[in-house]
């Protein structure tokens, strides 16, 4: 078995991808956070005291998504058209879904991972001091795509 990640010697390596075509490439990705329902109300009445969870979140996310190449060792820089982050909040937790949308040689999943992993984490940072027990879950790929231009 061959892994594109790794020289002939084993060593970590950039795929390169100067030769591939760019075409339009879709992602989209989902996670979770739970805590307790005093905390989602606290959040649904913008009672926490660093500010509206939600909106910092959400740019966060999308300043994370498009920090991935930074932040992932072999990673590549890609030109990204679109992030979006989305919350859909519950009794006990909130699902955060991203997509993400480029034209470009190669895939943009792990700018929808990231998002959603620096969403949740700004979430978290911003209600730990009302909430100790929170957990981050659940964070999962649903659909990549890509069509030919």
């Amino acid at each position: 078995m061959e892994f594109s990640h790794l020289d002939k010697n084993g060593n970590a390596v950039m795929v390169d991808v100067s030769r591939k075509p760019k075409v339009r490439r879709t992602a989209r990705a989902e996670g979770k956070i739970f805590m307790k329902e005093e905390t989602i109300e606290k959040i649904r009445k913008q009672l926490i005291k660093k500010g509206d969870v939600l909106t910092v979140a959400k740019i966060a996310g999308i300043t994370g998504g498009k920090q991935t190449s930074d932040l992932i060792p072999l990673c590549h820089n890609i030109e990204i058209d679109q992030i979006s982050v989305d919350f859909t909040i519950n009794e006990n937790h909130i699902v955060i879904k991203s997509s993400s949308l480029c034209t470009d040689k190669t895939g943009i999943e792990m700018e929808a991972l990231t998002a959603i992993s620096i969403a949740a984490l700004t979430i978290y940072d911003m209600c730990k001091a009302v909430d100790k027990g929170m957990r981050i879950t659940d964070i999962h790929l649903i659909e990549k795509t890509k069509e030919s231009l």
